[in-house]
């Protein structure tokens, strides 16, 4: 994207990084050509808006949830990986945390004399219904 006025620093180049901006992992030399920036692009400035917003919105509404460390370090794993430029596994976090999940549901059911239908409810139609959503 780029709005069409010269800019010292594209506007590309910002949107690119805007989270880094946003989360305040950018450097403090950077930050202020950032905010220079974003006072001179209104376009920039807008999108900076609207992630800023959803950033809020995101925290207020799921920023109480507890995340199972596993996923936790998962993700950071995962970041870094994008970050080194390194491929990344095709399967997303997520799924492989359900799959992980699904194993040690069957491991507590096999441990109890139950089958996953009658400890955890049905593995395939959860598997559907995952997938359906």
């Amino acid at each position: 994207m780029s709005c069409g006025e010269p800019h010292e620093k594209d506007c590309s180049e910002v949107l690119d990084h805007l989270y880094e901006y946003l989360d305040r992992e950018m450097p403090a030399g950077e930050c202020a050509d950032f905010q220079v920036h974003l006072d001179e692009c209104s376009p920039c400035l807008e999108k900076y808006g609207l992630e800023q917003a959803v950033k809020k919105l995101v925290k207020r509404c799921c920023g109480h949830d507890d995340v199972p460390s596993d996923l936790r370090s998962k993700v950071l794993g995962r970041i870094d990986l994008i970050r080194a430029g390194e491929t990344v596994p095709e399967v997303s976090v997520l799924e492989q945390a359900k799959k992980e999940q699904a194993q040690r549901e069957r491991a507590a059911a096999s441990e109890e004399g139950t089958g996953p239908d009658e400890a955890t409810g049905s593995t395939d139609a959860r598997t559907k219904t995952a997938r359906a959503e």
